[in-house]
């Protein structure tokens, strides 16, 4: 049976960073985007994961947006999360710090990463953190490109060492993934990519902080309310995904060397639901075209049409 401490589940929609041609950030299409998830009744909405660039931004640009989110999120009633990452951990201790008044849901790290950190180290990371964001918990991001990437019993020793642990964003895995990650799924929250959100859940993950959701919020969340009430039909629903998927956005990051955020950027622009969005990065990172953007929006419409 299920001991999870605070359920985090279903559909969260990243927020992703509008930038004008200089690079500046689009403040006002940042609002126009939370208002956006806010009106597609999203189950959650986080903050500075990959496609919202955290690792881009000024401090006082974190905190602009960090206010904005809490905002919205105050007035619409919508769980919010804080992405307070960073590649320095003493400015990701200080993010919390500066924006654990705004009372998010959690708090978003990930592990240090300019040299992989002992198992020690990891603990000690999260310890500080911990402290600092009490009493709000945190949520772990290790993704795939992660210098450390932890395995099932790891998971389980760190969450037997932290119990301001209540969630974590992972690649996922095959069947034996799941079956050794079953303890972990047992205590707390296992979110993996959103085009694997049915067969996730079918084997017991909690749900998605979604690459759905970039392309179409509302269809995102219509899918996840599916897996919770017919998660056949849901399963038959994520093959057309899935095949859409390994044939229009991965080949960005397998084939054309992007970065996974650039992925993110373009189905949201392909899905032109925020009029105005573009699939620009700030610099040094690449992005998609806007040939490659118009070829992704006319196979999504041919392939998901459900999803606008």
């Amino acid at each position: 049976m299920s001991t999870l401490p605070t359920p985090i589940r279903g559909n969260w929609a990243t927020l992703l960073l509008p930038l004008n041609g200089d690079e500046s950030i689009d403040f006002g299409l940042l609002a126009a985007e939370l208002d956006y998830f806010l009106s597609a009744k999203v189950d959650g909405i986080y903050s500075n994961g990959s496609a919202g660039e955290f690792y881009a931004q000024t401090e006082s640009e974190f905190d602009r947006i960090q206010e904005l989110l809490a905002e919205r999120c105050g007035t619409g009633q919508v769980p919010f999360q804080i992405g307070a990452a960073h590649s320095s951990p003493q400015n990701a201790l200080e993010r919390v710090r500066r924006t654990v008044s705004l009372r998010p849901s959690a708090f978003q790290v990930v592990l240090p990463d300019w040299f992989p950190p002992t198992f020690d180290e990891i603990v000690a990371f999260i310890d500080r953190i911990a402290e600092a964001a009490a009493p709000i918990p945190l949520v772990v991001y290790n993704p795939p490109h992660a210098k450390r990437r932890l395995d099932p019993a790891e998971w389980l020793q760190l969450i037997d060492r932290s119990s301001a642990i209540v969630g974590i964003k992972v690649p996922g895995g095959d069947e034996s993934w799941y079956q050794a990650m079953r303890p972990v799924l047992e205590r707390i929250s296992v979110f993996i990519p959103g085009h694997t959100l049915a067969s996730g859940i079918a084997r017991g993950a909690h749900g998605a902080y979604s690459n759905v959701a970039c392309l179409s919020p509302r269809g995102a969340q219509t899918w996840s309310d599916e897996c919770r009430t017919n998660l056949p039909a849901a399963l038959e629903r994520e093959k057309r995904i899935q095949a859409f998927w390994q044939s229009q956005i991965a080949p960005l990051i397998t084939q054309r060397r992007l970065p996974n955020m650039a992925a993110d950027k373009a189905s949201a622009a392909a899905g032109g639901w925020l009029p105005g969005l573009t699939p620009r990065l700030r610099w040094p990172y690449r992005f998609a075209d806007e040939t490659t953007v118009r070829m992704i929006a006319a196979e999504a419409r041919r392939q998901l049409p459900e999803f606008f």
